[in-house]
């Protein structure tokens, strides 16, 4: 018995060797990468280094689900090859196409990574995608099978049954006959009987020897973007695991056992590459609430977990920073009074920050902050007071960081993002007197094209192979990337002038009251929509809610005078308009800008103008 353990423990000492950091970054490559964590960039060989390495740590946990929601590394492992070899019998390999649509879960990564482990390609949808837009992603990728959440049933229930996609439950990985598929509706598919695909005994001898490049497909990604055109963006293995295998070391030490929470859908490339793939890679417990990051679930959910690492929108910290942050330093208390002196500002903002920080838990070294631009107020106070935010800059074509910095205040200049990252190759097409242009790239991390759409590859590639990104920017004399604007949101002026709108809904947004903006072209002149946060203004002014609702609108159109003595005279809106209903948002949380072209004064709004 002694020799079986001591034999069994000679093999784990050199599988832990193997995969070791510094074994894998000994690894002579003939596309010169220096590698990290990871021994080929495969997903099948990213599971491999995980397990190696961490095999007993937690790596899943489902808050408050106690012990039945937890996963080590060494299960996570079992559970992706059962399902790979469930894959493989029921005929499913490599090249085919298999949908993924539901909320984040610890089963949805499992998932995916039990494909992308044979060769298939993993098409994940986005949680909020209609039905419509799921179908069009399904017809467009070719789907053989699909798994799905109960909530997400009811939208593309017809379709699968029509096309006989093979269907997966994700609440619990089972496997849906036919039969049952076809008697399915919505009250029934969450308790319909099937195959439980995670506690199959995985053939290696199979596994290992299905073929697998770096270069090979691992996701098609239909985006639901600010120009409202839905495309499937090809990512390949090396293109997301190269991502996040460089930038692991690039903005922030991270040690095995430390824990996150995961509040954006694994769906959106930003959360899957930089909150999942880089957290396994180094050993991270990764916690997911289980449900919507609502307040009354969120706060709870902080303290309990107490995570070092969180990846979020700027719309969480601003919305947090309006409610609690800014009453106190710009209110008419003592801070507030404080605040507003040079010589204590940055004492002041070190105070609150403390207190926000205990908010998020205490643990906090990384606060990610990613999918479109922070309002620069709101960077102001994070940065004085030292709370550990990082930002990042990438589209999904990337996958997706191609500039960033890490937590510290030596890092971050307001109004950039930081410096390109170390993998990219980074251009400003066109530059104009200021040295804004179309920003372009190339990288391991770049998409090789839009499936099926050669059109499309086309327009998004310069003749020399540049992808050209449609964001404007500017890079300053020490490499660090400021981002101006979408191009197509670019606003022509009366003189020929460029108009960046994000410039001008950045000084609308930090008027009291003002939830969120966005400026549209309206004749020869500028609208601005603005939302109010009416529950904010009737405790101010001490009004009830339809009395604050009234007042809005009159309050909205007083901020046009205030708004343009901030402003250049080409910048200087024209008229406002009360948005009464929340933007439309997509996945990152940017307002979908085609939604909201020039105001029909039909809708019956009154103009602010004055």
């Amino acid at each position: 018995m002694e020799h079986i353990l001591l034999a069994a423990r000679k093999r784990k000492d050199k599988r832990d060797k193997e995969y070791s950091f510094k074994a894998c970054s000994r690894i002579k490559r003939p596309d010169g990468l220096v590698m990290h964590g990871m021994k080929r960039y495969t997903f099948r060989s990213f599971v491999e280094a995980v397990e190696a390495r961490y095999g007993k740590r937690p790596c899943y946990s489902v808050y408050g689900s106690g012990d039945e929601g937890r996963w080590s590394y060494g299960h996570m492992a079992y559970v992706v090859r059962s399902i790979s070899q469930y894959l493989v019998d029921l005929g499913i390999g490599r090249g085919d196409r298999v949908c993924i649509y539901g909320e984040s879960s610890p089963r949805w990564m499992m998932f995916y990574l039990g494909v992308v482990s044979i060769g298939a390609i993993a098409v994940p949808i986005l949680p909020g995608f209609t039905g419509r837009e799921t179908v069009t992603a399904l017809e467009d990728s070719g789907a053989c099978a699909i798994c799905l959440g109960a909530h997400q049933f009811s939208q593309v229930a017809d379709f699968i049954k029509e096309r006989g996609l093979t269907l997966f439950r994700l609440e619990d990985l089972f496997h849906i006959p036919d039969d049952q598929r076809d008697a399915a509706d919505a009250s029934s598919f969450p308790s319909l009987p099937g195959r439980d695909i995670t506690r199959l005994k995985a053939k290696a001898s199979v596994l290992s020897k299905l073929p697998l490049d770096e270069d090979d497909t691992a996701s098609i990604i239909y985006t639901s973007g600010t120009t409202g055109s839905s495309k499937g963006v090809v990512l390949t293995h090396k293109n997301i695991l190269r991502n996040a295998d460089r930038s692991s070391w690039e903005y922030v030490k991270l040690k095995p056992g430390m824990r996150v929470l995961s509040i954006l859908p694994v769906s959106h490339i930003y959360e899957f590459t930089i909150g999942q793939v880089l957290s396994l890679e180094n050993g991270l417990e990764v916690y997911f609430l289980g449900r919507p990051p609502a307040p009354s679930i969120l706060m709870p959910a902080l303290a309990k977990v107490r995570p070092h690492v969180m990846q979020t929108v700027p719309l969480l910290i601003e919305k947090v920073y309006k409610s609690a942050v800014a009453p106190v330093i710009k209110g008419s208390g003592s801070l507030a009074k404080a605040y507003s002196n040079p010589l204590l500002k940055n004492l002041v903002a070190h105070l609150v920050t403390r207190r926000l920080k205990a908010a998020f838990g205490g643990k906090l070294i990384f606060f990610g902050i990613g999918g479109s631009a922070l309002d620069r107020e709101v960077e102001d106070f994070l940065c004085r007071g030292g709370f550990p935010y990082a930002l990042g800059y990438g589209l999904t074509e990337t996958s997706p960081l191609l500039a960033g910095c890490g937590p510290g205040r030596r890092e971050h200049k307001l109004g950039f993002v930081g410096p390109v990252h170390p993998d990219v190759d980074l251009i400003i097409l066109a530059p104009d007197k200021e040295g804004v242009g179309e920003i372009a790239v190339k990288g391991p991390n770049v998409t090789p094209g839009y499936y099926k759409n050669e059109e499309l590859d086309k327009e998004a590639f310069t003749p020399d192979g540049y992808f050209r990104t449609g964001d404007l920017g500017l890079v300053d004399k020490r490499g660090r990337l400021a981002i101006k604007g979408r191009c197509k949101s670019v606003i022509l002026g009366p003189a020929g002038e460029n108009i960046y709108p994000e410039s001008i809904e950045s000084v609308i947004n930090n008027m009291q009251f003002v939830q969120e903006s966005l400026v549209v072209p309206e004749g020869a002149g500028l609208m601005a929509l603005i939302r109010i946060d009416i529950e904010a203004m009737a405790k101010a002014m001490r009004l009830s809610i339809e009395e604050a609702k009234a007042q809005a609108r009159e309050y909205a159109a007083s901020l046009r005078a205030q708004v343009n003595k901030q402003l250049s005279a080409q910048n200087r809106i024209d008229s406002v308009e009360l948005q009464e209903e929340e933007f439309e948002r997509t996945a990152s949380q940017k307002i979908k800008r085609f939604l909201y072209p020039k105001k029909k004064r039909d809708q019956g709004h009154d103009s602010g103008a004055s």
